[in-house]
């Protein structure tokens, strides 16, 4: 048996008359992507949950990948498991020196994650690249209240989310940009928003406080930019210096895995509201 590209090639007895001057071997093509029965409806709807909180930032609603992730639709791992065996290492894991967090899902979590992105073929022009439905199916007024609770010490609808709807009309990608900013922009295309940088302060023994743009940060240490241009690079040991990050994603990070999966439509149909 040879495999070739996504076609799996057996080769046959020769024919009669067959051998270097004949026909030669026979050939049956068949498609190597898996074609499952369908899944739980009720285990790919929690899973579906699942994913667009905790993946869909990184892997793209339709798993295809985004700016940040790769794409989950022809990965190997993806492809070999059945219920979640092979995907639950890397998802209670993570892959650290890829930029993957480890997520603390269940084995039964996992495998609903798993039966939602198996919902999604591998091959051909399948129902994942379908313009989707509507997913305005939240409560405006429920949504506001959250964001007044939860948003509103940093944002302001008549401020920096003012007219946002129109900004962003891709109701898709609305949500995904107030779930994770910066992560909405696709493939090919820039956020649809801007976003601030990462900022460092430095602290030195001596007291003195070094801030800037954050370069890069490791185990031994810290460059950053300056406002005035001058780069700098500070070696650290344990503490010292201080180094104090501060992200403007932060916030938006936490917030992640506290948000109900009504949390996350009553919030996208209010901000639809704001033209």
């Amino acid at each position: 048996m040879f495999v070739v590209a996504a076609v799996t090639i057996e080769a046959q007895p020769p024919t009669q008359g067959g051998g270097r001057g004949g026909r030669g071997a026979a050939i049956t093509p068949r498609t190597a992507y898996p074609e499952r029965p369908p899944g739980d409806p009720a285990a790919i709807e929690r899973g579906r949950a699942l994913y667009g909180v905790n993946c869909q930032f990184c892997h793209g609603a339709d798993t295809r990948g985004g700016d940040s992730g790769p794409s989950l639709l022809r990965s190997s791992i993806v492809l070999d498991d059945q219920r979640g065996e092979l995907i639950a290492p890397v998802v209670q894991n993570g892959r650290p020196d890829r930029g993957m967090p480890k997520f603390a899902f269940s084995r039964e979590q996992t495998s609903d994650v798993a039966a939602f992105i198996h919902t999604f073929k591998a091959a051909g022009y399948d129902e994942s690249r379908l313009k989707p439905a509507s997913i305005i199916v939240g409560d405006a007024k429920a949504g506001a209240a959250f964001f007044d609770a939860k948003c509103a010490a940093c944002h302001s609808t008549t401020g920096d989310l003012g007219g946002i709807s129109t900004k962003i009309p891709d109701e898709r990608m609305l949500q995904q940009t107030w779930l994770m900013p910066g992560s909405g922009g696709g493939r090919g295309g820039p956020p649809p928003v801007t976003l601030k940088p990462v900022t460092v302060t430095v602290t030195l023994p001596s007291g003195e406080k070094i801030d800037g743009t954050l370069d890069r940060l490791d185990d031994f240490a810290v460059s950053l930019t300056t406002a005035d241009g001058t780069r700098r690079s500070l070696r650290t040991s344990g503490d010292t210096p201080k180094v104090e990050v501060h992200d403007p994603l932060e916030p938006h990070r936490d917030l992640l895995r506290t948000y109900a999966d009504a949390d996350i439509h009553n919030v996208t149909a209010f901000l639809v509201t704001l033209k």
